[in-house]
């Protein structure tokens, strides 16, 4: 008999680096980014319902905040699977958000590719995971890496994936903010501030790739790097603090996570997460902390 519910989690990213390009003739900036997913995980459930129609519920991060209709992504990416195979849909979805909201961690764009796997398997449509990812693609830029998580190179809008070869485990501490930034907010900023300087094409650092391979936290740390770093704490002189505290307590190395305002933060491992977090806790830098160890898998059904 088929199922009529299913669970389904998926991980929030942080970008090691974000080398943003010219602006495109788009619209988009052109990119180079190397995505980790992280252990801070959304939990999508969808359900079977009898009448045709999506109706959504959040607990959690954002509960009462987050749009509930064609707002939300997640309701877009029902919408779009079932247009895709010719269908109706007919689902109840319920979001339980842990990833924070506006925070530079792509929480929606998780929350789509989770909504993708979960309706793929209440549905029983089977479609592989490159058909899968076409879709995310449409949704937004970090849809298809939330579907696929690990560690990969997203150049294009981001989009473009190329999986990496990542060795070991690397033990993060996320500081989050009162409240979000809005991303094109950034980026607009992000050109005011380059607006009379030449913008080179985005590049990949090689050091970090090295670091990547190799497991090492040490040079992983000193190469994390975000050209939106600046916009963010422009807006938002705050989050300084909190890159400063980091520093202070003996992070391996600091950064604006995406379009901010988390700020994320390396440690040496586990114990020195722990204490970088309770540092952070004590100093009021910040609404609340995180720890989480990277990568792990994109959206997965579970239970």
């Amino acid at each position: 008999m088929a199922s009529t519910s299913v669970k389904v989690r998926v991980p929030a990213k942080v970008n090691l680096q974000l080398s943003v390009g010219p602006l495109r003739p788009d619209g988009y900036h052109e990119l180079a980014t190397v995505f980790q997913a992280v252990s801070i995980f959304d939990e999508v459930t969808a359900r079977s319902r009898a009448e045709v129609g999506i109706t959504l519920t959040i607990s959690g991060e954002g509960e009462g905040d987050l749009p509930l209709d064609t707002g939300n992504l997640a309701v877009r990416a029902a919408q779009a699977l079932a247009e895709s195979v010719g269908i109706d849909a007919a689902v109840d979805l319920h979001i339980h958000k842990a990833i924070p909201i506006a925070g530079g961690m792509a929480g929606g764009s998780a929350d789509a590719a989770a909504t993708l796997v979960a309706c793929d398997a209440l549905w029983r449509l089977g479609l592989p995971r490159d058909e899968l990812t076409a879709i995310a693609a449409g949704l937004g830029a970090d849809v298809p890496f939330a579907l696929h998580g690990g560690t990969a190179i997203g150049t294009g809008r981001g989009d473009a994936l190329m999986p990496v070869l990542s060795r070991g485990t690397f033990h993060w501490v996320f500081a989050l903010a009162e409240a979000g930034l809005s991303t094109p907010a950034v980026y607009g900023q992000c050109d005011r501030l380059r607006e009379n300087s030449v913008v080179a094409d985005p590049r990949i650092s090689d050091e970090l790739m090295q670091a990547i391979r190799a497991g090492d936290a040490v040079m992983l740390g000193r190469s994390l790097s975000n050209d939106l770093q600046a916009a963010a704490l422009s807006l938002r002189p705050a989050l300084g603090q909190v890159l400063e505290m980091g520093d202070d307590l003996g992070a391996l190395g600091g950064l604006v996570s995406g379009s901010g305002p988390t700020c994320a933060l390396l440690a040496r491992d586990e114990e020195h997460a722990l204490d970088i977090a309770v540092g952070l806790s004590a100093a009021g830098v910040c609404r609340t902390v995180r720890r989480a160890s990277g990568p792990v898998v994109g959206a997965r059904v579970s239970g």
